[in-house]
């Protein structure tokens, strides 16, 4: 169990979600006649998503999530000791660092940054690194996690092997740690990763293996894909629900809480019915979570808001025990713990 002077708690969340939607209609319609937009509501489960506007770069919309997340908890950004950027990978500029530029629009002048990555597990794995740098390092006392994410940009629909990828819509997220809070602890983290997976999933071109040339330009900005379906497939099937869950079994163990006291689940968008599914294997009401129907998939953003909707519909109260729970390509699954309320 967590020791009183010896803890990570959250300060809390900020969030920003374009204003720009794409209705169910307008994907199936996307589609070509693949999909129609019954079946995008109630398979896929997506009524809206958000898509990025004119100025909703990777990199700004992180910066106007920090900024959220800054005014609703009252944090001087110059408290701030690290960044840990979870903005993506496709941004406004190749190679430049997301959570340096993220630090100098919000004036966090003591702090320094790092990007980090992990697809859609980025924000659960960063939270666990914040929490271990704090507890490893005595000049870390404040950290902020960050990032933007419009990776939407590359799903061609009329592909229908991305249906899995329908939902990738566009948002910023942040959430603020702080060692020794007092509140809202986060405990135990628990991650797993597959090699095997490495490769069967990613954008085609623009890397050094397939440059984006005159020829190919046309296609390589919709160029997301699943190179090896039948693997891809196969694999998931085999493997993904069980990590899932030994993850979560395993952040539980590591928390010394009970899974049993788990009341709402922070989870990322994906199909109904596995959603539902999940829910049955863990015991948890609808009410215990938030189906992101109106948002669609933000990646890694995914928890942090989930977190933050719950807060505002009083479904996460003084003693709720939470689990974000992430899944990302690569393929990477995570869980954690969080208990809200005071100590």
């Amino acid at each position: 169990m967590v020791v009183e002077n010896n803890h990570v708690g959250i300060v809390g969340t900020g969030i920003y979600i374009p204003d720009t939607v794409m209705t169910a209609k307008e994907i199936a319609e996307a589609t070509k006649g693949n999909w129609t937009e019954e079946a995008i509501k109630d398979k896929l489960g997506i009524m809206q998503k958000p898509i990025p506007g004119k100025n909703d770069g990777t990199q700004e919309m992180g910066v106007r999530a920090a900024k959220d997340a800054l005014q609703r908890t009252g944090v001087d950004p110059k408290e701030i000791d690290l960044i840990l950027c979870v903005g993506e990978e496709w941004k406004e500029y190749p190679l430049t660092t997301s959570g340096i530029y993220l630090q100098e629009q919000i004036g966090a002048t003591n702090a320094w940054a790092i990007d980090l990555q992990q697809r859609c597990c980025t924000t659960v794995a960063a939270m666990k690194i914040a929490k271990d740098m704090m507890l490893a390092d005595a000049e870390i006392e404040t950290v902020l996690v960050a990032g933007g994410y419009r990776n939407g940009d590359f799903v061609d629909y009329a592909d229908p092997a991305m249906s899995m990828m329908y939902n990738l819509g566009a948002g910023g997220g942040a959430i603020i740690l702080k060692k020794n809070y007092g509140r809202n602890l986060l405990y135990g983290t628990h991650i797993m990763s597959d090699g095997s997976l490495a490769r069967d999933a990613g954008v085609k071109y623009g890397g050094t293996e397939h440059p984006i040339t005159c020829e190919n330009v046309e296609k390589a900005y919709k160029s997301l894909q699943i190179f090896n379906v039948e693997h891809m497939k196969e694999r998931l099937n085999e493997v993904s629900m069980p990590n899932w869950l030994r993850c979560i079994d395993k952040a539980f163990e590591k928390s010394g809480i009970a899974k049993d006291e788990l009341s709402y689940l922070a989870v990322l968008h994906f199909k109904r019915s596995m959603h539902n599914y999940l829910l049955d294997l863990l015991n948890l009401r609808d009410e215990q979570t938030t189906y992101l129907c109106n948002y669609g998939h933000l990646g890694q953003i995914d928890q942090i808001l989930s977190l933050h909707l719950a807060l505002a519909e009083g479904k996460v109260q003084a003693g709720t025990v939470i689990s974000m729970i992430a899944a990302g390509i690569g393929y990477a699954w995570a869980a954690n713990v969080i208990k809200w309320g005071e100590i």
